[in-house]
């Protein structure tokens, strides 16, 4: 083999409203596509969206313009071991997937983020619940998983059973939100006090049980106020019934999706990131609010535990008094605010992509 590696990577994730999983794929490219060791293809699973590809892709990452009918070959893929992905990307030494691993001549890495269609299949849309039998499909072919967090390994092992061999555990880099402008984000949030909420507005993200919490929390401070930043997914409908109930429904402001830099300036301007989520495999904005200065409230739940470790207040998911106790504390005591900042700080700094990048590269020549 060349010492010039050759990598299909899916970008997928990068096409549409920017999300979590797309942030991932980005800093991934990012941070791969000026290596002269590699050769990054990217490509996607769509056939309407792919002349985007290349206005989203970073610098030295060149697009698979081929279109590929999603629903055909995901259709295909449960059912057969063609096309294989080759067809677009041409020939590479491995594929990186996110969910959907394809067919391929080469060994393909599969990222599981996190088995919310095994756990919460309540939770999911149709397109989601196919990611289980996909997944099932892949290894079948002898696909490695990418694990996002020992949390999700565990779960991968438990609900696949496949062997730890095939299970490659590596955290996910966080781009540092550098660069926001706080008095900006209070200007957006129409407050100068407030609880941020980031991420799409669906039942996981358990954003009724925060505006409950708020609710108790709102009385003893006049100028705070909620602030939920993110587009509407599916299940939209309980967080906006729960808006509507709320004692303090002119307090909590809805902003809909917000730009990055937008979100940025929000992170920087708020008292604290409230992320009571019911189920996560990683906690991607709570660590780019550590890393913007910004303290955490989190939920004890999925891997959140492993991705924040001391560095945020923990309370169980379902605890809106635990969750009201939480934020009026983080709010309101300086002390406790420096501590978490500064914990923050510290536990962020082992997430950076110069970091993590190395090692996605070391489990690609492994394979290859």
């Amino acid at each position: 083999m060349s010492t010039t590696l050759r990598l299909a990577v899916d970008g997928t994730p990068l096409l549409g409203q920017a999300t979590g999983v797309g942030e991932v794929a980005h800093g991934l490219l990012e941070t791969l596509g000026p290596r002269p060791d590699i050769d990054v293809v990217a490509y996607a699973l769509t056939f309407r969206g792919r002349e985007h590809l290349a206005d989203r892709i970073p610098a030295g990452v060149r697009p698979a313009i081929r279109p590929i009918p999603a629903r055909l070959v995901r259709a295909l893929w449960l059912r057969t071991d063609v096309p294989r992905v080759e067809r677009w990307t041409g020939r590479v030494d491995v594929v990186h997937a996110t969910f959907i691993g394809p067919p391929a001549r080469c060994p393909v890495v599969v990222t599981i983020h996190d088995l919310t269609f095994v756990r919460f299949p309540e939770l999911c849309t149709a397109d989601t619940l196919q990611y289980g039998r996909l997944v099932r499909r892949a290894l079948d072919r002898g696909a490695v998983v990418h694990a996002t967090s020992e949390f999700v390994a565990g779960e991968v092992r438990e609900h696949f059973g496949i062997e730890h061999a095939r299970i490659a555990q590596i955290p996910l880099g966080v781009r540092l939100s550098a660069g926001g402008d706080p008095e900006r984000g209070r200007v957006i949030a129409g407050a100068t006090r407030y609880v941020l909420a980031l991420g799409t507005v669906e039942p996981r993200k358990n954003l009724p049980v925060l505006v409950r919490a708020f609710d108790e929390v709102a009385p003893s401070d006049p100028a705070l106020r909620l602030v939920i930043a993110g587009a509407d997914g599916w299940g939209a409908e309980e967080f906006n019934a729960a808006w509507k109930a709320s004692k303090h429904a002119d307090r909590v402001v809805r902003l809909g999706y917000v730009t990055d830099t937008e979100r940025r300036d929000l992170l920087r301007g708020a008292r604290t990131l409230a992320y009571p989520s019911i189920y996560e495999g990683f906690g991607l904005s709570p660590l780019e609010a550590m890393g913007a200065g910004v303290p955490v409230v989190a939920a004890r739940a999925g891997a959140l535990p492993e991705t924040l470790g001391d560095a945020a207040v923990l309370v169980d998911a379902a605890d809106v008094d635990g969750l009201a106790g939480a934020l009026e504390r983080v709010v309101h005591d300086d002390d406790l605010r420096d501590d978490l900042v500064a914990r923050g700080c510290r536990r962020v700094e082992r997430y950076s992509w110069p970091e993590i990048a190395p090692r996605f590269v070391d489990l690609y020549r492994s394979l290859a």
